[in-house]
């Protein structure tokens, strides 16, 4: 199948079945689109879907974010995790308002050039909030192109160059068939072609897939392990953490002593906290960023 009829045909079944997600819909704004993007990193879309609806009654503009402290985009990260996220959100927006009159710009460089944009957000913002073609590779869309285009289990651990050129010769020339074609390849990789339980019955080019062809092999390299939660440093972050979202007054250090036993790694959260500007010190006493 020419790349054109596998990203025509791959577009359709996206038409007919792809999710209905906020940040997907007519209305969305490039800024909708932006936040989505971040709070996706690393986590689920059931789990991000509610927050985003939240994030945007209340900051439906990059102006409305950056008008409050940093710390209530902290408060409102709630438990989707990696809370630096909600700070380089709220950099991100303090940018757009001083840079670009608190528009999203629609260029990749400039949405580079924004604190915490990276090149794979840069290119899904360009890409679905303003319909233009470029390669958006993800996890999901790499593990795609490698078992159809190449018969591999999965994509490797990390976007490469060659991804990058592996996605673009699939790409439609015109820029709103692209960017269709690159989320219908994301959401193929998400809800069909998944990394343990493939569905490949229900796949709308497994007639063509060179991994299904070839016996559907295993990957090769070593399996990823799943990373347990309670007990890691990442963990009592988010206990620290859920203490001083729930408090509108500086929290004394006793008070976070009760969050967990062990001193010596408690000690260890607080100060990574701080570091990272997620947490502030006064007097002994700890807040949020104000």
């Amino acid at each position: 199948m020419a790349s054109y009829a596998l990203a025509q045909t791959v577009t359709r079944w996206f038409d007919a079945n792809a999710r209905d997600l906020p940040w997907r819909q007519p209305d969305a704004t490039a800024w909708g689109v932006l936040v989505s993007e971040v709070m996706l990193q690393q986590t689920q879309v059931s789990r991000v879907d509610p927050a985003w609806r939240r994030w945007m009654e209340r900051w439906p503009t990059p102006a409305h974010l950056a008008a409050d402290p940093p710390g209530e985009a902290i408060r409102a990260w709630d438990r989707l995790g990696y809370p630096r996220r909600a700070l380089r959100l709220h950099a991100c927006a303090t940018a757009i308002v001083e840079r670009h009159g608190g528009v999203v710009p629609d260029d990749v460089d400039a949405l580079l050039a924004l604190p915490g944009i990276g090149m794979y957000t840069a290119r899904a913002v360009a890409a679905f909030a303003f319909r233009q073609r470029h390669p958006v590779v993800d996890t999901n869309v790499r593990r795609v192109v490698a078992r159809i285009v190449d018969g591999a289990a999965d994509g490797g651990p990390a976007t490469t160059p060659a991804d990058l050129r592996a996605v673009e010769v699939l790409l439609p020339e015109d820029p709103e068939e692209a960017a269709r074609a690159s989320v219908a390849f994301m959401e193929l990789g998400a809800v069909i072609c998944t990394a343990r339980a493939p569905r490949c019955e229900e796949c709308p080019v497994r007639s063509i897939c060179a991994w299904r062809r070839s016996g559907a092999p295993a990957p090769t390299g070593p399996s990823r392990r799943t990373q347990r939660y309670h007990g890691t440093d990442r963990h009592v972050r988010g206990l620290l953490l859920a203490v001083l979202r729930a408090s509108d007054d500086p929290v004394p250090a006793a008070r976070l002593d009760l969050v967990w036993d062990d001193e010596v790694q408690r000690g260890r959260a607080l100060r990574g906290l701080l570091e990272d500007g997620l947490v502030r010190e006064r007097a002994g006493t700890y807040t949020l960023p104000g």
